[in-house]
């Protein structure tokens, strides 16, 4: 029988996502959420505790108080400067084993290592989100009506390569490509600002955002998801369309996802990484 579930809830919808998928499986759960990163009226009648994202060691004591085994990484967080993270003991103690520049100087897939390093460590297992939310695994194909056109189909087996090189430098998981070209890439701001500058230039218009895994990704954190918002930005920026890995991207809400499409005009579609 699995133990008790401990979400690290961010932004976004991924932690809800978990908290119904507990709720379903009739397991018991507990939310340690970060602040400024987790809506409070999101976890309202959940079992949740906020905390700064420098207090591990409090962190680490309200989870073993509330019976927590099994750890998730759900939800996106901003990457604060060291001093605005305002690190206590124990999260001092983690840095200055890894290296005080880790905030700056690691990508998200090393530092998620580390972290999930440091958990395991003091005693708790971490499990990936799509280990628990497996409906939510995009299949290959495409979701929804409308389906890649000639130019497109280039732009994505293009993109496919380009996405993971960036990925390889744990710089981001996705990019926009059109003729065959990247014109932007994600960086630690993530998709949708990524989509707003493409939006904002106008230079992606006919293009595609082709997002995967990275070569080396710790499945278990930071795994690639798109929503609805994720359309949206598509559409808004002019793009034909989104691609994505399948087997290691997350879509959030697929019913969602197609009827947003859909109605935008553009494909979704699951591909492989190679």
């Amino acid at each position: 029988m699995a133990g008790k579930l401990g979400i690290l809830a961010g932004a976004g919808e991924l932690p809800l996502k978990l908290i119904e998928a507990c709720r379903a499986q009739a397991r018991s759960y507990f939310v340690l959420a970060f602040e400024g990163s987790c809506d409070p009226a999101s976890l309202e009648g959940q079992p949740h505790h906020f905390i700064r994202l420098g207090a591990g060691g409090s962190g680490l004591k309200i989870l073993r108080e509330n019976g927590v085994t099994e750890l998730v990484l759900a939800g996106g967080v901003r990457r604060p400067s060291l001093a605005a993270l305002r690190p206590d003991w124990r999260t001092t103690r983690f840095f200055l084993k890894i290296g005080m520049r880790a905030l700056t100087d690691f990508g998200d897939d090393k530092l998620f290592r580390a972290i999930i390093a440091e958990l395991e460590l003091e005693g708790f297992r971490v499990v990936g989100a799509d280990t628990i939310l497996t409906s939510l695994v995009a299949p290959a194909g495409v979701l929804g009506n409308i389906a890649p056109d000639a130019a497109a189909e280039r732009d994505i087996r293009a993109g496919i390569g380009a996405a993971r090189g960036h990925g390889a430098e744990d710089l981001g998981q996705a990019v926009v490509m059109r003729d065959g070209v990247a014109v932007d890439r994600e960086d630690a701001e993530g998709t949708d600002a990524l989509l707003r500058r493409c939006a904002s230039a106008g230079k992606a218009r006919g293009g595609v955002l082709v997002k995967m895994a990275k070569p080396q990704q710790e499945r278990r954190a930071d795994l690639p998801a798109i929503g609805a918002q994720t359309v949206a930005g598509a559409a808004a920026a002019g793009l034909k369309g989104i691609a994505i890995e399948a087997g290691a991207c997350l879509v959030l809400d697929r019913a969602a996802v197609i009827a947003a499409a859909d109605r935008a005009g553009i494909f979704v579609i699951g591909v492989a990484a190679s």
